[in-house]
Parts: C-alpha cells; sequence; structure tokens
C-alpha cells in the first residue's frame, strides 16, 4: 500500500519539483469538518475547490485496485499506466461539467434467504475514482451530523459495534419490546427528489450536486438491457453508501431523536446499520404507537416498510419463577436477527439471564453454501493451495462471527461442516471411493485447520 501511495505521488509531482508543499488531504478534511461543527445549519457553496489533482490521486489511493471491472472493462493496472493524464482529464470533465457518468454495470448475488437475490452495480474504475473523491469532500460534513445510533459504512463504526450498543441497551432495560423493520428494496427505491432536497440542506455546491445527480441518473445494464431507473442508488457504487445513510439520517434518525423520543412514555433506543435496523422500547404501548406511525413516516419519502418482515418482539429478560394460576405474566421472550447475529435470552454460566448471540440460521447456510460450491468447484488444484484457500475463509468467518462471547457452538459447527465438506470433494478426486478417515485425520494433522478462539472483537471491548 505505502509503495503504490508514493508511487502515485510521483506520478502526480511531474515537474512541481521545489514547489511548495499543498496542504495534505487529511489537513483539509479536519478544516471542513471543523467548519461542520462549527455552524451545523450551514450549507456549503464552495467545496469543489478542494478537488485538485492531489485529492483525485489520493482518492485513487484509496480505490480497490482488485475489484471486478466496469462496463468498459477497464482495470486499475492500465488506468495507472498514465496516471497523472488521466487524473488530469477526469477532472477538467468534472469541473467543467462533461463528465458524463457511464453506465453501471449490475450483476445478482445471492441474498441469504431462498432463492432471492441482491443486486449489484459495478461501477467503471474512473466512476470509482471520481465517487471517492467526492466522498472524502462530503464524509467529514455528515460525520458531525450524523447521531451516535448510525455505524453502518462510518469512518472508526463496526457491525459489531452497533451488535455491543445493542446488546448494552437491551441489558440495561432488563430486556423490551423490540420493533424489528425491513425496508423494502430500499437501495431501489429511495426517492432521487427527496435526496436532493435533503443533501441542499448542508451541500449547495454546483460542481458536486450536479456529479451526484448524474450518478444517480446512469443507466444500469444488466444481461445486455441498458436501463435508466427513476428512483435507487445502486449498491456497490462508493457513493451509494453515504447518500443511504444522508437520506435515513434525516427520515428516521432526527426524527426519531427529535420528534418520538420526546413523546414517549418510556425509554427508548434505535440501532442503525445502513438501512438494517431496530428499535428497543420499555413500554408496549409506545412500541405499537410507533409502529404504527412508521409506514406513514417512510411512505412520505418514497419507501415502503415490508409488512411480513417487520414484527413486534417481546424481549423482556425471563422471569426466574413462573406466573402463578390467575397471575398476569409476562409473555415468553421471543428472538430477532440482526447483523448475521440471532439474539436471544439465555442462561450465563453464573446462572443470570443474559442476550445470548448466535450465527443467524440463514447465515450459516449461507457460509455452508459457499463452501460447498468453492470445494466443488477448485477440487482439482493442489491440496496445499487448497488448505490455504480454507485456512483463511474460516478466519473471515471466525472474525466476524467470532467477534461476540457465546457463538463458539455455531463456529465449531461451521469447522465440523467444513472438514467434512473438504473430503467429500477431495474424494471426488480419487477412483477408489472416499477418503478413508485415518488417511484424512493424517493429513489434517500436518493441515491444521484452524479452530475458533475464545476471543471478544476490540471493537467491542473498546466501543
Amino acid at each position: 500500500m505505502e509503495g503504490r501511495r508514493r508511487q502515485v505521488a510521483e506520478s502526480l509531482e511531474g515537474n512541481m519539483a521545489g514547489a511548495s508543499e499543498p496542504d495534505p488531504v487529511f489537513t483539509k478534511q479536519q478544516r471542513i469538518a471543523e467548519l461542520a461543527k462549527q455552524a451545523p445549519q450551514m450549507g456549503f457553496t464552495s467545496l469543489n475547490h478542494h478537488l485538485d489533482l492531489r485529492w483525485l490521486g489520493e482518492a485513487y489511493h484509496r480505490t480497490r485496485t482488485d475489484a471486478a471491472p466496469g462496463v468498459d472493462g477497464q482495470t486499475a493496472d492500465d488506468y495507472g499506466l498514465t496516471l497523472r493524464d488521466n487524473l488530469e482529464s477526469l477532472l477538467e470533465r468534472a469541473k467543467s461539467g462533461t463528465y458524463g457518468a457511464p453506465p453501471v454495470r449490475r450483476v445478482r448475488i445471492p441474498k441469504g434467504t431462498g432463492k432471492e437475490t441482491r443486486p449489484l452495480g459495478i461501477p467503471t474504475l474512473e466512476d470509482k475514482i471520481l465517487q471517492r473523491a467526492v466522498v472524502m469532500v462530503l464524509e467529514p460534513i455528515y460525520e458531525q451530523d450524523f447521531l451516535a445510533c448510525s455505524y453502518g459504512f462510518r469512518p472508526g463504526r463496526s457491525a459489531h459495534q452497533a451488535l455491543q450498543a445493542l446488546w448494552q441497551q437491551t441489558m440495561d432495560l432488563g430486556g423490551c419490546w423490540l420493533v424489528e423493520v425491513d425496508i423494502r428494496k430500499f437501495f431501489d427505491t429511495l426517492d432521487h427528489a427527496q435526496l436532493r432536497t435533503l443533501l441542499q440542506q448542508r451541500v449547495r455546491d454546483g460542481v458536486v450536486l450536479r456529479l451526484i445527480g448524474k450518478w444517480l441518473n446512469a443507466g444500469v445494464l444488466e444481461d445486455g438491457d441498458l436501463t435508466y431507473p427513476e428512483a435507487g442508488t445502486p449498491q456497490g457504487g462508493v457513493i451509494s453508501p453515504l447518500l443511504a445513510n444522508v437520506y435515513l439520517h434525516y427520515v428516521l434518525d432526527e426524527w426519531f431523536e427529535e420528534v418520538v423520543k420526546p413523546c414517549l412514555k418510556g425509554r427508548a433506543f434505535l440501532v442503525r446499520y445502513a438501512d438494517d435496523f431496530v428499535m428497543g422500547f420499555a413500554c408496549e404501548e409506545d412500541a405499537r404507537g410507533v409502529l404504527a406511525v412508521l409506514p406513514k413516516r417512510f411512505g412520505k419519502y418514497g419507501l415502503t416498510i415490508h409488512p411480513d418482515k417487520t414484527r413486534l418482539v417481546p424481549f423482556h429478560r425471563p422471569a426466574n419463577r413462573p406466573a402463578q394460576p390467575g397471575q398476569p405474566g409476562v409473555p415468553p421472550p421471543g428472538s430477532f436477527d440482526f447483523l448475521g447475529f440471532t439474539h436471544s435470552w439465555s442462561r450465563s454460566k453464573r446462572g443470570y439471564w443474559v442476550v445470548k448471540r448466535k450465527t443467524a440460521g440463514s447465515r450459516f447456510r449461507r457460509a455452508v453454501k459457499k463452501i460447498a460450491d468453492w470445494c466443488r468447484l477448485n477440487r482439482h488444484l493442489p491440496i496445499a493451495e487448497q488448505y490455504q484457500a480454507l485456512k483463511q475463509k474460516l478466519q473471515g468467518h471466525y472474525t466476524y462471527y467470532g467477534g461476540l462471547i457465546g457463538n463458539t457452538r455455531c463456529l465449531n459447527n461451521f469447522r465440523y461442516v467444513v472438514v467434512r465438506l473438504w473430503r467429500k470433494w477431495l474424494s471426488r478426486r480419487r477412483r477408489r471411493g472416499r477418503w478413508p478417515w485415518a488417511r484424512f485425520n493424517q493429513l489434517l494433522k500436518a493441515l491444521v485447520l484452524p479452530w475458533p478462539k475464545g476471543w471478544v472483537s476490540p471493537c467491542v471491548v473498546n466501543p
């Protein structure tokens, strides 16, 4: 990474040797953040002057080079051969208004729930660079506005921190009435006109707004058909997560904090990661009231709540003793899924009731299917190469799903399934049938697949 950054810097220096060093990108971002914090109601009318050659060079450095190419097929290596010329041309077209956002190549990936798929947009490399440059300008502004309940696609924040915040607030309340919400096709139905109106509260620079408008109106190429959606922003675009956070900041976060909370009888909380969120309420009446008004609030901004996947879950700490006959009792606690984990009440080793989290069933099955498909398609590779790949996949799975206490059993089960799948597809290479377990265990002693460790993510310990 450092070598690539040095190469980019040397390419951009050109004949500027000896000239005074311009302000670093980070320093400029700090200045933008300070202005945004000092004037929370101010609309920024002059931002595009930050988009210079050095700024684009930093954007190029932050753009993934191993990602799939867009509709033009251009790779980072090809673009980097004449990097300075390419960035100068990109900068001139962006500032003059002649830049045209190319179509986004759309592919479908499994969603993890049955046969449903999620559309994923793949912009061209040059489009990613320019989108990254605009994100680098806007992010310092909106990081001063976004609330603490928002965790998705923000610098210094993670899914583990969102899970820890949910766990902590649920435990503090001793359980709650939890509203689990699903926004139907959020990225496909995001209203362009509403988004422009919301953006203009803080961003009034014509160049920046014009670029965002072009990305929103860019075509989508799927299976050879080019269409121009009237709503939505492609998942996979560099700027899409920021636009989604801006939209839901005004539609949900601010509304919940400034309008909903003051009207409630008891305590409440909101935890949101991108378009996935849950709300917890101490009082059932508050929970049912917000659940009733939520579709109207979202409908005002062109969004729809999924009626089957949105539900109210009684999530109180179970009573130590069952209710006596004739006495009202608390309904048995339910469970819910959030960010790939199933949350439920269970006894700790010391006998206390705590919220435990384990890998959600749909995520477990999806991960197993990916391993099975990989083993089937790559069974011809040398065993050492297969081992290295499976080792990395297991470690990646442990990194996310092993980041919380109480999920060890699911992690051990996942490793068990991976071992059996590997043996199954290695056996398909043999004419004499399956590998004997005795021989396969000898292989596992030489090539040890990692076991999950009993650890807690640093993001959880220090949120």
